[in-house]
């Protein structure tokens, strides 16, 4: 999708159309998670501090990311796309892998089936997107990003860009290595730095190494990927109903904590959060991380494996909360995150007489059925743990709230 977020504020109210939209967090601690295209004229991207943002685009209108609203507009933008073929790789809300190998004689070919996505999207969804046609996802990927509409100068709108790029076989090398180094997966900016070192800025910059040179720089594993990527190989297939890996939630803080009472009391908060997800996704997980980034961006990570799988707030805010107890908070607290990995499914539940009230006994995933129901009811701040008891109600954390920086520099927005 064309800058997605942005485009759906925009379609909501229409008196953003032509200005420099940014959707984010407008605190000093705020992110833009995606901006207009004229926006973007100015230097803006996605990623970028907010503040940055503003001082390049003195004139931008911040506007805070409603997750909510985007899922909304992305289950109708997959709704459009699984009318063409089942084989749907969703990557993320705005952007998704299709195989459209079978659908050739319903649809036609890969041209074809791309300008009529790109009419049907814009029809049901009042959107607009861009796609690449190529042999394979990485292809198709960078096709996508060929295909995009380019910000114009300062103060215009964009240059149209071409909607739908195609990589026929046999043209893939000819697409591929002029391309800059960084277009390829996996570069980021340490893996740059080390390519500089040997004068590669292209993608045939890389191809024409020799391999044993490239693993030497990068190591075996991703020197080897890395080369592949360079020759066009790749044989990854769409992966329909992707498993997710792991559920998580984190906040970024307008100011710092240094003590440990307030984040405990975050860490029942995304506890609780998290939980609620697995429960709804049908999965439970075995693997409890806890995330801390201080004030001097240093990240740390803490993991624990417990021997059954969880679903249940309670159960994963214990083991949050005593990886919690052994960091020291002086340093001043930035970001809290709690985040459960080792899915799979949910077990089943069977209460055993005298067992209920042990410690992660099987009552704790019965409650939380209980607080589910009630909250499908009467909202999700009809109930929940005591401790997050607010002036305002509960302090219930949902998906997307902060997702990109608390909007003002004192308190929580």
């Amino acid at each position: 999708m064309d800058a997605f977020f942005a485009a759906v504020e925009v379609l909501v109210d229409p008196s953003l159309a032509g200005k420099p939209v940014i959707v984010g967090g407008a605190g000093p601690r705020g992110v833009v998670a995606s901006c207009s295209y004229e926006a973007r004229s100015y230097g803006v991207h996605s990623a970028m501090p907010s503040v940055r943002a503003r001082r390049l685009c003195p004139e931008a209108v911040f506007v805070p990311g409603r997750y909510d609203l985007y899922q909304e507009h992305s289950r109708r933008l997959h709704a459009v796309l699984t009318s063409f073929t089942p084989l749907v790789e969703g990557i993320s809300l705005d952007e998704a892998f299709l195989d459209v190998t079978g659908g050739r004689r319903l649809w036609g070919e890969g041209p074809a089936i791309a300008a009529a996505i790109r009419a049907r999207v814009l029809a049901e969804t009042g959107l607009a997107c861009s796609v690449g046609v190529a042999p394979s996802k990485f292809l198709a990927k960078l096709a996508s990003e060929a295909a995009k509409p380019r910000a114009g100068p300062p103060g215009s709108g964009p240059t149209a860009g071409l909607g739908v790029k195609v990589v026929a076989p046999g043209e893939e090398l000819a697409f591929l290595h002029p391309l800059p180094v960084g277009a390829l997966w996996g570069v980021g900016p340490a893996t740059r730095r080390r390519l500089d070192r040997f004068g590669i800025k292209t993608v045939g910059d890389l191809a024409a190494m020799p391999l044993a040179t490239v693993t030497g720089a990068l190591g075996e594993a991703q020197g080897r990927h890395l080369h592949a990527l360079a020759w066009a190989r790749d044989g990854r297939a769409v992966e329909p109903d992707r498993a997710a890996k792991s559920v998580g939630h984190e906040e970024t803080y307008a100011t710092d904590h240094h003590s440990l009472a307030p984040l405990r009391d975050e860490v029942l908060r995304l506890s609780d959060a998290v939980a609620n997800r697995l429960r709804e996704s049908g999965v439970a997980g075995r693997t409890i991380t806890l995330k801390v980034r201080f004030a001097s961006f240093e990240t740390i990570t803490r993991s624990r494996t417990v021997p059954r799988p969880v679903d249940a707030g309670p159960a994963v805010a214990r083991v949050a909360m005593e990886l919690l107890e052994a960091v020291d908070p002086s340093p001043g607290v930035r970001l809290l995150g709690v985040s459960v990995s080792n899915l799979g499914p949910r077990p089943g539940e069977q209460l055993r007489l005298g067992e209920g009230d042990r410690e992660g006994g099987e009552r704790e995933p019965a409650v939380a059925r209980a607080v589910d129901e009630v909250r499908r009811r009467f909202g999700d701040k009809a109930v929940g743990p005591a401790t997050l008891l607010r002036g305002d109600g509960l302090a219930v954390k949902r998906r997307g709230d902060q997702q990109w920086g608390p909007e003002t520099g004192t308190g929580r927005s």
